[in-house]
């Protein structure tokens, strides 16, 4: 079993997390003007409570977004400088899939619908399956209005619904009042532990070089770094 840190900012949550020897440790925190100043302390907190060094981390996960274009620049800025000072591989985790699989740890759901608010009369949107050992995208990470995302909806298995899109929006109630919103409303570095091993397993690694946000809106770009391609 590979010791993993996870890190996320994408949205107002501000979170880490590690596996260590079994042992799974997390700090969160709302914090959404101060990812900056709280994201280092918090690593090195979590890396002195379990009494180790970055140089014993054997793979970093971050969340990848979708989430708010400040955020996701300062957790991917973060995410390569830890993985180039530690010579890392790295692995990118959905914001949206972090909270999927949140619901299925905690709540034994294997049927999510993810919204998160993206401001603007839009939200960041998903939907997955789970089978026994991993998940499955039933509708594509996207960001579109609520309207949108209503008609795309499979609604058949009575899917939970995770994340502030919900009731940032008053369509989504419109749509059926009985329908009520799970308690998950944003993103945690616990829960992108169990899927960045997965995707250890299968290989889907990278580089430090090779990492980048996904913001969705299309408006958006990244500036890479230096010697990026």
């Amino acid at each position: 079993m590979k010791t993993i840190l996870a890190i996320d900012t994408a949205t107002e949550a501000c979170s880490v997390a590690l596996l260590y020897e079994g042992n799974i440790t997390t700090i969160s925190e709302l914090s959404p003007r101060t990812h900056t100043q709280r994201i280092l302390p918090m690593i090195d907190e979590l890396l002195n409570q379990s009494n180790i060094t970055l140089k014993q981390i054997e793979l970093l996960a971050f969340g990848r977004g979708p989430g708010s274009f400040t955020g996701l620049r300062v957790g991917v800025g973060i995410a390569q400088g830890l993985a180039f000072g530690g010579n890392l591989p790295v692995v990118p985790v959905s914001n949206l899939l972090m909270m999927a699989e949140q619901a299925y740890q905690q709540f034994g759901k294997t049927e999510v619908i993810a919204l998160i608010d993206a401001r603007m009369n839009e939200v960041y949107f998903a939907q997955f399956s789970r089978n026994t050992s991993e998940w499955t995208t039933i509708v594509t990470e996207q960001v579109c209005s609520p309207i949108c995302a209503i008609k795309q909806f499979k609604l058949e298995n009575n899917p939970t619904i995770v994340g502030t899109g919900w009731l940032a929006y008053s369509q989504f109630s419109e749509l059926n009042p009985t329908i009520q919103p799970n308690e998950i409303t944003l993103p945690s570095a616990e829960f992108m532990l169990p899927l960045a091993m997965n995707e250890a397993k299968i290989g889907n690694i990278h580089s430090a070089l090779d990492i980048e946000p996904v913001y969705l809106r299309n408006e958006v770009t990244w500036k890479k770094l230096p010697n990026k391609v």
